[in-house]
């Protein structure tokens, strides 16, 4: 995605699909397995984009993932997942995905990830859970 505002950092995607399991507690970003727009849903498959940001250190970033509808823990209707997240160096990485959970089926459809600075989208991809 091209930068529209000269004072946004430059923001480009690496890779999106199926990776490997991220570990949240580490430093390692999962690895692609396949790069593609469909993903089998099964139990525990990650998935996602990885986006690389250049000139941004020290800026937030934040992230957004619509998905389909499904309930929460509480029956609730789950919004949404949205966050911020600081860009912590030049050039940064930056893993934006889930990974599928019980019951895998209400998972299925698609997921549409996002990702601002200063309010700007520079990154947005549409994956299907099928």
């Amino acid at each position: 995605m091209k930068r529209s505002n000269k004072n946004l950092p430059d923001v480009e995607i690496i890779s999106y699909g199926k990776y490997t399991r991220w570990n949240a507690s580490s430093r390692d970003l999962p690895e692609l397995e396949e790069l593609t727009y469909e993903i089998k849903a099964e139990l525990d498959v990650e998935f996602g984009m990885l986006v690389e940001i250049r000139h941004g250190k020290g800026r937030y970033l934040e992230y957004i993932i619509h998905h389909p509808p499904f309930n929460d823990k509480s029956g609730e209707l789950a919004p949404s997942f949205v966050g911020e997240y600081q860009i912590k160096s030049n050039p940064f990485r930056f893993f934006l995905g889930d990974t599928i959970w019980e019951p895998v089926d209400d998972k299925k459809g698609i997921w549409e990830l996002i990702i601002k600075i200063d309010k700007q989208v520079v990154a947005r991809k549409k994956l299907a859970l099928i």
